[in-house]
C-alpha cells in the first residue's frame, strides 16, 4: 500500500473557520490541490456559502479567496496507507497536530469537519482543546457521499456563515 501525505495547511492570522477534511484523494494528490476531483462539491459548496464563483477561479485564487473570507483548510490525517480515495480504506494513519495549528490562529472560533471520518479523527486529535471552539460536522463534499443531495449539503454548509461574519 502506498503512503499518502496531506498538504500544508492554508491558514493565516485572520482565519475564523477551519475546514478539516480527512486526507486528499488520488486526483487531489496527482494535482497537488485540495479538492481537485471534478465531482467533489467542495468548491461549489464553499463558493455558495461565501457567494463567490470559486469553481471559475484558478487554484491559487481559490485559496486566496478562502483566506480573504477567513476560511482555512487542512486535513486531520498527516499520512496514511490507502488504496484509492475512500476514507474507509485509510490504514495506519498518523494524525496532524491540530492542537499546535489552532494555537497559532488567534481569531479561530469554529472548526468544521468535512465528513464523518474527519470529525472522528479530528475530535480525538483536538482532545481537551475541543471546549474552546464551535464544532460543525458537515456532510462530506465527496462524490462518494451521494445519499444527500447538493441542496441538503448546502443547507448544512451555510451554517458556516454565522462564524464568518465579524
Amino acid at each position: 500500500m502506498t503512503l499518502k501525505r496531506c498538504f500544508p495547511p492554508v491558514v493565516d492570522g485572520n482565519t475564523r473557520v477551519l475546514v478539516l477534511g480527512s486526507l486528499p484523494g488520488e486526483v487531489s494528490l496527482a494535482h497537488n490541490q485540495y479538492y481537485a476531483h471534478k465531482q467533489n462539491k467542495f468548491w461549489f459548496l464553499v463558493g455558495d456559502v461565501i457567494e463567490r464563483d470559486l469553481v471559475g477561479m484558478d487554484y491559487q485564487d481559490r485559496l486566496d479567496t478562502l483566506l480573504g473570507h477567513c476560511i482555512g483548510l487542512w486535513d486531520v490525517v498527516a499520512k496514511a496507507q490507502r488504496v484509492g480515495s475512500l476514507d474507509s480504506r485509510i490504514r495506519n494513519h498518523a494524525s496532524n497536530d491540530l492542537v499546535a495549528l489552532v494555537e497559532t490562529l488567534p481569531n479561530l472560533i469554529a472548526i468544521a469537519f468535512n465528513g464523518g471520518t474527519a470529525a472522528k479523527i479530528g475530535m480525538r486529535a483536538l482532545g481537551e482543546k475541543a471546549d474552546r471552539y464551535q464544532f460543525i460536522r458537515l456532510p462530506s463534499s465527496s462524490p462518494a457521499y451521494a445519499v444527500v443531495s447538493y441542496q441538503e449539503k448546502l443547507a448544512d454548509w451555510c451554517r458556516l456563515r454565522e462564524y464568518l461574519a465579524g
